[in-house]
């Protein structure tokens, strides 16, 4: 089983989480902008006066649908990434938070935001 993590490796998991953190603050803003269409003069993207064709309505539709889908996975991951942040300055960072086993550090470094060791992750994802 894992031993008590030590400072400098906290300091790591905390300098990844920054960075991650980071990364997806960004990605959330651009892929924002682009289903909200901030960058575009009209709304639909259409510069002309020419009417769109059903099929690209549908297609913009269908774009906009799965990049807000992208944001909702991304903004929950943020949130992950945000409360690893506080499990280390409370100090529980690297503990299951099932079962209070320590997580292993190889898993730590695969999801550095990861709440749980794999076996209770397991079990918990079996209960759906």
């Amino acid at each position: 089983m894992a031993s008590v993590l030590r400072h400098e490796e906290l300091e790591t998991f905390r300098h990844a989480l920054l960075g991650l953190r980071s990364r997806l603050r960004g990605d959330l803003s651009q892929m924002t902008n682009e289903a909200l269409r901030h960058d575009q003069p009209d709304a639909s993207g259409n510069l002309s006066n020419v009417p769109l064709h059903m099929a690209d309505v549908g297609t913009e539709n269908y774009d906009q649908e799965f990049t807000l889908g992208l944001i909702e996975n991304e903004q929950g991951t943020l949130e992950e990434v945000n409360e690893a942040l506080d499990r280390i300055g409370a100090g529980t960072y690297g503990k299951c938070l099932e079962c209070d086993d320590p997580i292993p550090r190889s898993r730590l470094q695969a999801l550095p935001y990861t709440r749980h060791c794999i076996r209770c992750a397991r079990e918990l994802e079996s209960r759906g």
